[in-house]
């Protein structure tokens, strides 16, 4: 296992353990597999009273039973491909932690994003461990106080890395992708999460 070193940033009230090398090696097979194989959907959000298409797209795999909800979609599992199934047992064997879902997102260039929250949903518990696998182009990363917005931290996630974000991190702090003009290619985005029993 190429795990590499370990970089720990210690938050007010969480912290981010980052494994920038974690999966080097495998990051080019595991993109090119979930470009292939993931069944991608274009989610519709409703902000404001509008109808707008999410900037990205967007797909939930999980073990099953396991249903998700988030920004008002209500998600319905898709069983793991084996190429899901090795990339889960390579994030738990690094965080210590089981997962039995993972929300995917593709960012198709750097006009796609993610807006400002927080993985906080009940069905994740109240102290939740999220991991993060990047694959393809880098993206930063953004976090902020969720009471002091002016209180801000921001890293680069680049290809093969792996993010660890641990508790109580997403009850005291949001985290965003920011859109840029920057040219830049695609980027997938793992988030490993465990949805607790109903």
């Amino acid at each position: 296992m190429n795990g590499g070193g370990c970089e720990r940033v210690e938050l007010a009230e969480g912290a981010l353990a980052l494994y920038a090398d974690a999966f080097v090696a495998e990051a080019p097979g595991w993109y090119a597999a979930l470009m292939r194989e993931v069944r991608w959907e274009q989610h519709w959000l409703t902000l404001f009273g509008r109808r707008i298409a999410a900037p990205r797209l967007s797909a939930w795999y999980a073990e099953p039973g396991c249903s998700y909800r988030y920004s008002g979609l209500s998600l319905a599992a898709q069983p793991f491909t084996p190429v899901l199934a090795q990339i889960r047992a390579r994030t738990e064997a690094l965080a210590g932690h089981g997962f039995n879902s993972v929300l995917l997102n593709l960012y198709r260039d750097g006009a796609d994003g993610m807006s400002w929250h927080s993985d906080d949903e009940p069905e994740l518990g109240p102290a939740p461990l999220i991991a993060s696998v990047s694959l393809g182009a880098t993206r930063r990363l953004l976090l902020r106080r969720r009471d002091v917005h002016q209180t801000r931290f921001g890293l680069d996630l680049g290809d093969g890395s792996l993010l660890l974000m641990e508790p109580p991190l997403q009850r005291h702090w949001q985290h965003s992708v920011a859109k840029t003009r920057r040219a830049t290619g695609p980027r997938i985005n793992l988030t490993w999460r465990r949805i607790l029993p109903g």
